[in-house]
């Protein structure tokens, strides 16, 4: 599948002007955007739920409009506003009248990417309004009032639960989540194939057909690795139970988890198919060992100098493939990592911030520049920058934003079961040689289990997660 790059407004025109020069028209392409719309707008709601479209004058305007006549099964609400007073008024007599009963979402299609001033007092006061009346918001393209380039709001800017971007994301939606709500891109809109590269690109599932590899008739565990898993100490010996059921679900033909051994007897009583040994100085790795996850759990004030020794000297020397995660992070020191071997780091933006001398706030004010300092501190190791929108990538080469995910991730465990999954999938020769695809795959992966869940359950579990890890198919 074609690499999806994230792009500017100037670049999005130039596409256009490309598929103009091409012989395909405006129209052609709003009435393909128009079916697509309406295509996921049927997909999020049942039969005779209210749709409510506020459609501008542009031809933002004129792709939500071209979405009505395929949804025929919903009550579909149509509000053409040119005019921001008039169209308050009819907004507040309209919610007035017809309440929100049955209303499932308002389509915001207000403006498109072309907004670059400075909305008036009467505009500001219409999307305040929408803002406030409580009904979810499925945003075209952009939310209206939101500057494409740049993510910052232009006086006043719609506020959606939901983002249908239209043929590639546009660096500003990257820069506002808080505005942008889930942030989904409909590829295939008509245009001719994108002339556009980047140094940031998003994913999408088919980025990962064809995946897991096929394995051979005649294989055996032998063949598909042996992840060990040093994590787990007193207080904190769930993580490394998740973390061996994370790496169970890629499928390795091994695991083995050395936690501390204060905390063995709870962990090896929560585990059947992986093998537990308790860490000890000097403790030696399987011979067979082809990957290794050190740090989920190993937080407790009880952890000698010696586990951090042991880090450090099997992330500068081991040709092993490694994953650090949580605390153990804090334990590494800058510096070069062997040739060809596989590092990677999976910080969230707090731990970033540690690692780089900062804060968290600054870490999100500047995701694609943290990751890429992160990556040459240690090594030029490879980056997962966990959070809405996880970055993957290191210090040089392409950065690839992941699409999938939901709030609900943030729960104690999630990355425990994240860094499992990734171990055990570089623990695999096929896996391994691609360490960049296997990384967006276990990310991907992740986010997708949980958008699964939050579907089909309110109130899910991490365990709940670790079930289910790895069976979505893209």
């Amino acid at each position: 599948m074609p690499k999806i790059p994230v792009i500017s407004v100037e670049q999005m025109r130039q596409w256009e002007q490309a598929t103009w020069a091409a012989g395909k028209t405006e129209q052609e392409v709003i009435q393909q955007v128009g079916r697509l719309l309406a295509h996921r707008i049927l997909q999020l709601t049942q039969p005779g739920d209210a749709i409510w479209i506020l459609a501008g004058k542009g031809h933002n305007g004129d792709d939500a409009r071209a979405a009505q006549p395929h949804l025929a099964e919903r009550n579909v609400l149509l509000t053409n506003i040119e005019d921001p007073r008039q169209g308050l008024a009819e907004f507040s007599q309209r919610l007035h009248t017809q309440g929100l009963r049955r209303v499932r979402w308002i389509v915001d299609a207000l403006f498109g990417i072309g907004l670059d001033r400075a909305l008036n007092e009467d505009w500001r006061k219409l999307i305040d309004a929408i803002n406030g009346c409580g009904i979810p918001i499925l945003a075209v393209d952009v939310p209206s009032g939101l500057n494409a380039d740049t993510g910052q709001s232009e006086g006043a800017a719609i506020k959606a639960g939901l983002t249908l971007t239209l043929g590639a994301p546009k660096r500003g939606l990257l820069e506002a989540p808080a505005l942008t709500g889930r942030l989904e891109v409909v590829p295939e809109i008509g245009l001719v194939p994108c002339p556009i590269t980047a140094e940031l690109n998003w994913t999408m599932p088919g980025d990962f057909a064809g995946l897991p590899p096929r394995r051979a008739s005649m294989g055996n565990k032998g063949d598909y690795g042996h992840v060990a898993i040093v994590a787990g100490s007193l207080g904190y010996h769930g993580a490394a139970v998740l973390a061996a059921h994370g790496a169970q679900r890629a499928q390795p033909g091994l695991v083995t988890v050395f936690p501390q051994a204060s905390v063995y007897v709870p962990v090896a009583a929560q585990l059947q198919s992986a093998m537990v040994q308790p860490w000890r100085a000097g403790t030696p790795l399987p011979k067979n060992c082809s990957s290794i996850l050190f740090g989920p759990g190993l937080a407790a004030e009880e952890l000698s100098d010696t586990l951090k020794e042991d880090l450090r000297s099997l992330w500068q020397k081991s040709p092993l493939a490694m994953v650090v995660d949580a605390s153990a992070m804090d334990w590494l020191e800058p510096g070069p990592a062997p040739e060809g071997a596989v590092r990677v780091i999976t910080p969230h933006p707090g731990e970033a911030g540690r690692l780089l001398r900062t804060s968290a706030s600054e870490v999100q004010a500047g995701r694609v520049a943290a990751l890429r300092g992160l990556s040459k501190r240690f090594g030029t190791c490879w980056v997962v920058l966990k959070g809405q929108q996880t970055l993957v990538g290191r210090a040089a080469g392409e950065i690839f934003v992941n699409s999938s995910g939901n709030p609900h991730l943030a729960q104690g465990g999630s990355g425990d079961l994240l860094g499992g999954y990734l171990a055990g999938l570089l623990a695999q020769p096929n896996w391994r040689q691609d360490p960049l695809l296997a990384a967006r795959h276990a990310v991907w992966q992740h986010g997708a289990t949980a958008d699964h869940l939050a579907e089909t359950q309110v109130n899910w579990t991490v365990e709940d997660l670790a079930q289910k890890l790895g069976t979505i198919r893209p």
